[in-house]
């Protein structure tokens, strides 16, 4: 399998999947083989764009796959999965893993009894700034994360902390490294019949918080992190891939400056304030290289069902924190 081309299919080409099939169709060790659809225009619309084959059902894609991005509402994650399992094929299903734990824990279970290897689509671990966090960070002591968008229909089968705060639950869980000793909840449903509006704070058994916050009733996009270590601040933007950050050691160099008069007591301008240098690149043709990069060379992969599903965990008892205090 090594020497040739993976043969990569996608189910469900709404509008993030059709990026998988755009991606798949360019990556020189994949082929885009056919996408499964139930709308049919939009299939063949597809279909006809990346000049692939529609197949009539998730069963016959998966005959013809070695590989498939499971790309439909996160309700409907376990229904596809398992029969593209049940027929050998490697799996990257967009995040959340799936909508509950049981879910989750039979389509991890299908996953090892037939052999496959299970990617979760957690893009922001393959985000440039993900790369330079995992490089700087050793020991964060404090973590404030936001994620702010517009509301939109699409996403809401699931409530704001499954849909857009599981992102930033996985990078903590990757960052901090430690369990989790408390969670503490508080959210607001708006439009949808779920929470719009959610803040958790989480403590970590090493001493870490993290304070996470997330809305889809925002004017606005963004997606921005903070940490706190004992030796920098870092403040990155995982949208536009841009950040800064200030070293303990460089405070310490403006102290002294001051101290012999170098520079003003109070000119905060003479703190040097690092811009991050970080590599642009687009976090899905990364994830997806990787997805395809791992069934080649029958390695697990970097965000694996185990990841997934810790996320998952967490991510639910949020959930069910903040519809507790709803009542």
């Amino acid at each position: 399998m090594a020497s040739s081309k993976i043969r990569c299919g996608v189910a469900g080409v709404g509008s993030l999947g059709q990026h998988h099939a755009r991606i798949y169709a360019s990556l020189p060790g994949a082929e885009l083989v056919g996408l499964y659809e139930p709308n049919a225009a939009r299939a063949k619309e597809i279909s006809e764009k990346f000049k692939c084959r529609c197949f009539a059902s998730v069963e016959e894609l998966g005959d013809a796959c070695d590989a498939v991005s499971v790309v439909v509402p996160t309700d409907k994650h376990e229904q596809v999965a398992l029969p593209l399992l049940a027929r050998r094929t490697h799996l990257l299903i967009e995040k959340p893993l799936c909508a509950s734990l049981a879910e989750a824990e039979r389509v991890l279970a299908a996953a090892r009894q037939h052999g496959c290897l299970v990617q979760v689509g957690h893009i922001e671990h393959f985000n440039p700034v993900m790369s330079f966090l995992e490089k700087e960070i050793d020991e964060p002591r404090y973590i404030t994360a936001e994620r702010l968008a517009p509301y939109q229909t699409r996403g809401t089968e699931v409530g704001v902390v499954l849909d857009l705060m599981i992102h930033d639950i996985g990078i903590v869980l990757e960052l901090v490294k430690s369990p989790i000793v408390r969670i503490d909840s508080v959210g607001l449903s708006v439009l949808s019949p779920s929470e719009d509006i959610a803040n958790a704070r989480l403590q970590f058994q090493n001493g870490c918080v993290a304070n996470l916050s997330a809305s889809r009733m925002s004017t606005k996009k963004a997606r921005e992190i903070r940490i706190f270590q004992s030796d920098a601040y870092l403040s990155l933007d995982f949208m536009n891939q841009a950040g800064h950050l200030v070293r303990k050691s460089d405070i310490i160099a403006y102290g002294l400056k001051m101290k012999i008069g170098l520079v003003k007591a109070g000119d905060l301008s003479a703190i040097p304030v690092r811009e991050i240098p970080i590599e642009k690149g687009e976090p899905l043709a990364l994830e997806l290289a990787h997805f395809v990069s791992s069934v080649a060379q029958a390695q697990q992969p970097k965000v694996g069902g185990a990841l997934g599903k810790s996320a998952l965990e967490v991510a639910i008892t949020i959930t069910e924190q903040i519809r507790a205090g709803q009542k």
